[in-house]
């Protein structure tokens, strides 16, 4: 596999080795051992599966207290992810990514616990599968404002209003959200 950096400290695209021939494909998409010799040492306790229809945008959430570190990749579809690291020691807080993942390029990103994540859906019935490293607890979820102008991010979304839950409407400005130290 081949790891790719990002402007954002520590997240990476990781490119997997695929095999493929007429009868399909075959690769590995998680190896503690190949993923610890590249420096990505990762315990992980849940997997989530979601499906969205085109334009539902989900985020930007995170956990404050025991932060997810999580291993995103797409399996069906289409989606733009987008992490905002919001690790005040971090070099790059504030900053944000934006990575197209999808089942046609196979490309996986890991983001490290301390960011905001959240996603575009660019096709029906996309489906992202992602490991986490802490269990969802609902108590500690957070929402940053998906469109806040001081964070900037440079959704693909021309023309179009996105799809939000009541929850992901009411999102925190990046200047009263509550950070990582």
């Amino acid at each position: 596999m081949q790891l790719i950096a990002t402007n954002i400290s520590g997240a990476v695209v990781i490119e997997p080795v695929v095999h493929g021939d007429d009868r399909g494909f075959f690769m590995e998409s998680w190896n503690a051992e190949t993923f610890a010799r590249a420096g990505l040492d990762l315990e992980f306790v849940q997997d989530n599966h979601s499906c969205s229809s085109k334009g539902v945008l989900r985020g930007l959430h995170y956990q404050l207290g025991r932060a997810q570190g999580k291993l995103l990749r797409v399996v069906r579809g289409a989606i733009y992810d987008v992490l905002v690291d919001l690790r005040r020691s971090s070099p790059t807080f504030g900053k944000w990514i934006g990575v197209e993942l999808s089942a046609a390029n196979r490309l996986m990103l890991w983001a490290p616990p301390g960011m905001a994540h959240g996603f575009l859906s660019l096709k029906d019935g996309t489906e992202l599968l992602y490991k986490c490293t802490e269990f969802y607890r609902p108590e500690t979820e957070r929402c940053l404002l998906w469109n806040d102008p001081s964070v900037g991010i440079k959704w693909p979304i021309e023309n179009m209003r996105p799809l939000l839950s009541p929850k992901d409407r009411l999102g925190e400005r990046f200047s009263q959200a509550s950070c990582y130290p």
